[in-house]
C-alpha cells in the first residue's frame, strides 16, 4: 500500500493511493495514521474524498514526528570518497521539524550559508513503537519507506565536530510523496537510490550497499531511545555530493533537485533564495 498527506483547503489529509486516484481517510496525515495503531484497517476508514493524483499537493509526509534521526556516513561509496573507515556503530544526528518540506515544495537556501549540498536517501518510517528490539521486533516496527534529500550546508557543518547544526536548516529537507508499505520493496534491502542536480545525474546506488541497512539502524536506535509511530529515519548518502567534486559544486537559486528511490517515488524541488 502506498499513502501520502496532501494539502487541502482545510489544511492536511492522509490519502491512499488507488490507480490514478488518491483516496481521502480520516486522518490529518500519515502521522496520525500511523498512530491509530493498525495501519492496514485504519487505511480503510475512507472519507468519501478522492483527488486526482496528478494534480495532488502534496505535504510532507510525517508533519510532526516525535523524531528525526540521521545516519551519517552509511554508503561505502561516500566513506571512501571521505577517506575515511567503514564504521563498526551507526553515526547518527537529528534535524527538527521546521526542516521538513513536501515533494514538491521549494527549498529555501539560507542566506547565511554558502555551501548548499544534495544528500539522496532512504527514509523509514516507524509504524509501531520500538524499544530494545532485534531484528525480527526492528522488521515489526517499520510501517513504510520514503524519498528523502538531507540537504546540508557543508560550511556549517564543517563548523564543529558536530554535524546538526548543517543540517536543519528551515525549509531544506524535502520527504515523501509516498510512505510505501515494508511488504512491497523488502524492507528497502535492495533499492536504487538517485539524485539529479539540474537533470544530471550526480548521486546513483543501491541500498544494499548500505553498512547499515534499514533493519540494523531500527534496532540500534531502539537500545537508545524508544521509536514512535511517525518518527522518520533517514539512512545516509551515497558518494557523488557536490562537496566532493573538483571543483566543489553547491546549490544555487533556480537549481532543480530530483531525488529518486526506486519504488518510492520522487520529490522534484527547485531552490529559491531566502
Amino acid at each position: 500500500m502506498r499513502f501520502a498527506t496532501v494539502r487541502t483547503a482545510s489544511g492536511t489529509q492522509a490519502v491512499r493511493e488507488e490507480g490514478d486516484q488518491l483516496v481521502g481517510l480520516n486522518f490529518q496525515d500519515v502521522g496520525e495514521l500511523l498512530a491509530s495503531g493498525d495501519l492496514a484497517r485504519s487505511a480503510q476508514d475512507e472519507s468519501g474524498a478522492t483527488y486526482a493524483k496528478k494534480d495532488a499537493y502534496f505535504a510532507t509526509l510525517v508533519p510532526r514526528p516525535s523524531k528525526i534521526i540521521c545516519v551519517g556516513l552509511n554508503y561505502k561509496s561516500h566513506i571512501r570518497e571521505r577517506g575515511q573507515e567503514l564504521p563498526n556503530f551507526p553515526t547518527l544526528f537529528a534535524k527538527f521539524t521546521n526542516a521538513l518540506i513536501g515533494a514538491n515544495d521549494e527549498i529555501v537556501l539560507p542566506k547565511n550559508a554558502s555551501c548548499p549540498d544534495w544528500e539522496v536517501e532512504l527514509g523509514v518510517v516507524i509504524g509501531s513503537l520500538a524499544r530494545h528490539v532485534d531484528q525480527r521486533g526492528a522488521r515489526a516496527a517499520i510501517g513504510g519507506l520514503c524519498t528523502l534529500n538531507d540537504i546540508t550546508m557543508r560550511d556549517w557543518q564543517r563548523r564543529t565536530l558536530q554535524w546538526l547544526q548543517g543540517k536543519t536548516f528551515e525549509k531544506t529537507t524535502p520527504v515523501g510523496p509516498y510512505l510505501v508499505t515494508p511488504d512491497e520493496v523488502d524492507y528497502g534491502l535492495d533499492l536504487e537510490v538517485r539524485c539529479e542536480i539540474d537533470d544530471r545525474v550526480m548521486q546513483i546506488d543501491r541500498t544494499r550497499e548500505l553498512v547499515f541497512n534499514p533493519i540494523d539502524i531500527v534496532s540500534y536506535i531502539s537500545e537508545i531511545t524508544t521509536l514512535m509511530p511517525g518518527d522518520i529515519i533517514a539512512t545516509g548518502t551515497t558518494g557523488g555530493v557536490g562537496d566532493a567534486q573538483v571543483p566543489p559544486h553547491y546549490l544555487a537559486p533556480g537549481t532543480k533537485v530530483r531525488t529518486v528511490v526506486e519504488g518510492l517515488g520522487e520529490c522534484l524541488n527547485v531552490c529559491v533564495a531566502e
